[in-house]
């Protein structure tokens, strides 16, 4: 008996230091194994491919929400909803306005409490020291609300969520204050013919003091927006068999419930 329990043990131990050594080489193996950057292919209809190496070692978290969104299929329909020449166009938005953020669901699982989530800017302004990317023509960077105005710097620094937008021209005033996290690589033409569609009106058009122009019901038209849509088709990213997981999240801020609770008005 005595002998069938030193057996047991020492198959134990062994089993244990199998273990142990499994986990190791794992952490061994994602230390050292060079991965090539992600690379995502955006199909926009009617204008061709574009290719934009993404940057990890830049931008780690914003980086991985982009590429499970994209994988998971989230970008696949939606549209360049601004579009300014020399500077930008700017994509992704559910609701196709500028206002939309994506949901926990479109990144995960089995999610009980679903609801839309942000994450933090990964730039110098906010704190992150390691993305030291440029604006310049071909960069992709997230696209986040301004409430420097209210007072709420930092609850506009945290609000990226799926929304991203593409230089078209060299910008050094968004360097350090928005999360850069890739370059296009190929397809920059694509980009430079959606940069110059039809738009309901510029923005930079517009006098000091002078109203937006307004559809027939009376409503102010959105500022940059292509009068017919520039459609994703679709976003995928090549990761060469990288897991960069699931991205850390926040909750988003809102912004009319705060503004509400400081005039003192119901929101009922």
């Amino acid at each position: 008996m005595k002998i069938f329990i030193r057996i047991i043990l020492v198959l134990l131990i062994i089993l244990t230091i199998a273990g142990i050594s499994f986990v190791g080489y794992s952490f061994y193996k994602k230390a050292t194994v060079n991965y090539p950057n992600p690379v995502a292919t955006m199909v926009v209809k009617d204008y061709g491919e574009v290719k934009i190496e993404l940057y990890p070692d830049k931008a780690p978290n914003t980086v991985a929400n982009f590429i499970r969104l994209a994988n998971r299929g989230f970008y696949n329909g939606l549209t360049f909803h601004r579009t300014i020449p020399d500077f930008m166009i700017q994509g992704g938005d559910p609701n196709g306005v500028g206002s939309g953020s994506p949901k926990l669901s479109n990144i995960q699982d089995n999610v009980e409490d679903d609801k839309e989530y942000a994450i933090k800017g990964e730039f110098i302004a906010n704190g992150y020291t390691k993305n030291n990317l440029k604006h310049k023509k071909g960069v992709i960077s997230m696209a986040r609300s301004d409430y420097s105005q209210a007072g709420k710097t930092t609850e506009g620094y945290n609000s990226a969520g799926s929304q991203f937008f593409i230089m078209t021209k060299d910008n050094s005033t968004l360097d350090g204050v928005y999360a850069a996290f890739g370059e296009v690589k190929s397809g920059m033409d694509v980009i430079e013919k959606i940069e110059k569609v039809d738009v309901t009106y510029r923005s930079s058009e517009l006098k000091e003091g002078e109203e937006a122009p307004k559809d027939k019901d009376g409503n102010a038209l959105q500022a940059d927006k292509p009068k017919k849509d520039v459609v994703i088709e679709s976003i995928s990213v090549e990761t060469y068999g990288a897991d960069y997981g699931i991205p850390k999240t926040m909750d988003v801020f809102d912004y009319y419930s705060w503004l509400m609770q400081q005039y003192g008005m119901s929101l009922q």
